[in-house]
C-alpha cells in the first residue's frame, strides 16, 4: 500500500499533555483553562511511581489498587506499597519494617485512661496547666445526647481534648442546658448518672477556650495564630456549634473536610472509615469513645503534617512570589507560550496543606 494512502502514516495532531495529571487536550488553551481549575500543586497526592497528581488519596488508591488501575503502577505497588500510607518502598525488607510502624494499635479505652489518672492530676489539666509550651495542636470529641420533643436536638453530653502525645488534657460529662429526651446510650454510653454532676456548659466554654487560646487574644488569634493552638477534629463545626464556641477558622484542621481526605465530589468520609483505612484499626465498634475518636483524628492529623512537601515548597520559594496573583495575572497569549511545566509551576493549590504547619513552626522557632 501507498505510504501516502495510509491513514496511519499521516502527522497525528499534536496533544499538549498536563504535567500533574496527564492529562492531554488537542488545544493549548484547553490545556491552560484546565490547569486554571484544577490547582495542581506539589501538595496533592502523588503516584509514587509515575508522579501522576490525584485530587484526593481516595482517587490515587484508585490508581494503585482500585478496579481499574494502572497496570504498570498497580503490579508494582503490589509488591512494594504500604496499603495504609501508599508510600512506595525499595523492596520488601524496607516495607515490613514499615509497616509495623505505619499501622497503629487502638488507643486504650477512655475508663481505664481515667481509672489510671488520679483526681488531682486531671484536675491540675483543668486549667490547662499541664500543656507542654511545645503543644500546637488539641484534638476535641464531644458525644451528643438528644434534646427537644422527638430527641434530635443535639446537646453535648461529654467533651475530651488531647494533645499531640496522646494525653488527656480535658475530660468531662457536660450537664445539658436543655431536658435530655434521648441520651442514645447505646451508641454515647452515657446514661442521667452520668450528666447529673456534669460540668456547667459556660465552665466548659471557659475551659476549652484558656486551653486553645493559650493567652493569644482573639484578634491575633484571628490573623496569624500567635500562641493559641491549632484545634483538630473531625467535623468540628458540629462539636464547636453544641459547645456554643466560636474559633478562627484558620487554626481549624477538620479531617471532614480537608480535600485530600475527602471523595473527589468532596463528600467526607466518616472518622471510623479513614482510621481504617489510613491506620489500619477499628473505631466505634461499639459505645463511641471521645478519648479513642480524638486519638485516631490526631493521628490522621499527623500522618498528613508530616508529608515532606515543605521540603518542595522550599525549594520552589522564589515561584511563590510570582505566583500568587494566580493565573489570571497572566495573558491568555502568555500562558500559551508556557510550557506545561511551567504553567505547572504557577499553579497553587486550592487549600492549604498541613505540613506546612509543621514547616511554619519549626522556621517561627529557628
Amino acid at each position: 500500500m501507498d505510504s501516502e494512502s495510509d491513514p496511519s502514516s499521516k502527522t497525528q495532531p499534536k496533544r499538549h499533555r498536563c504535567s500533574a495529571c496527564f492529562k492531554q487536550f488537542k488545544r493549548k488553551d484547553h490545556l491552560v483553562e484546565h490547569m486554571k481549575i484544577s490547582y495542581h500543586s506539589h501538595h496533592q497526592p502523588k503516584c509514587g511511581l509515575c508522579r501522576k497528581h490525584c485530587k484526593c488519596f481516595q482517587s490515587l488508591r484508585e490508581h494503585l489498587t482500585g478496579k481499574l488501575p494502572s497496570s504498570s503502577c498497580s503490579k508494582i505497588f503490589a509488591d512494594r506499597g504500604c496499603d495504609l500510607c501508599l508510600n512506595l518502598f525499595d523492596n520488601a525488607d524496607d516495607l515490613s519494617k514499615h509497616r509495623e510502624k505505619c499501622r497503629f494499635s487502638p488507643p486504650t479505652p477512655l475508663a481505664t485512661k481515667l481509672v489510671a489518672s488520679s483526681p488531682d492530676v486531671l484536675m491540675g489539666y483543668f486549667g490547662g496547666k499541664g500543656i507542654g509550651e511545645g503543644v500546637k495542636a488539641i484534638a476535641i470529641d464531644c458525644e451528643m445526647v438528644g434534646g427537644g420533643n422527638d430527641g434530635t436536638t443535639d446537646l453535648c453530653g461529654q467533651v475530651c481534648l488531647v494533645d499531640e502525645d496522646e494525653n488527656i488534657i480535658f475530660h468531662t460529662y457536660v450537664q445539658p442546658q436543655f431536658p435530655v429526651t434521648d441520651y442514645r446510650s447505646e451508641v454515647t454510653g452515657l446514661t442521667e448518672e452520668h450528666l447529673k454532676d456534669g460540668m456547667p456548659l459556660k465552665q466548659v466554654q471557659e475551659i476549652i477556650s484558656d486551653i486553645l487560646y493559650n493567652g493569644e487574644s482573639v484578634g491575633k488569634a484571628r490573623s496569624d495564630g500567635g500562641k493559641a493552638r491549632l484545634l483538630v477534629g473531625h467535623s468540628l463545626d458540629h462539636d464547636l456549634d453544641c459547645l456554643r464556641i466560636s474559633y478562627p477558622p484558620n487554626l481549624l484542621r477538620d479531617t471532614a473536610k480537608y480535600r485530600p481526605l475527602m471523595k473527589t465530589n468532596l463528600v467526607s468520609y466518616s472518622l471510623k472509615y479513614l482510621t481504617h483505612t489510613y491506620l489500619g484499626y477499628e473505631i466505634q465498634t461499639g459505645e463511641h469513645d471521645p478519648y479513642e475518636d480524638c486519638v485516631s483524628v490526631m493521628r490522621l492529623y499527623k500522618r498528613i503534617r508530616s508529608l515532606d512537601h515543605y521540603q518542595v515548597e522550599q525549594q520552589v520559594k522564589k515561584m511563590i512570589q510570582r505566583r500568587r496573583d494566580g493565573y489570571f495575572s497572566w495573558k491568555l497569549n502568555e500562558l500559551e507560550k508556557m510550557s506545561p511545566d511551567e504553567l505547572y509551576q504557577i499553579s497553587e493549590s486550592s487549600y492549604k496543606c498541613w505540613c506546612l504547619d509543621l514547616g511554619s513552626s519549626s522556621s517561627s522557632s529557628s
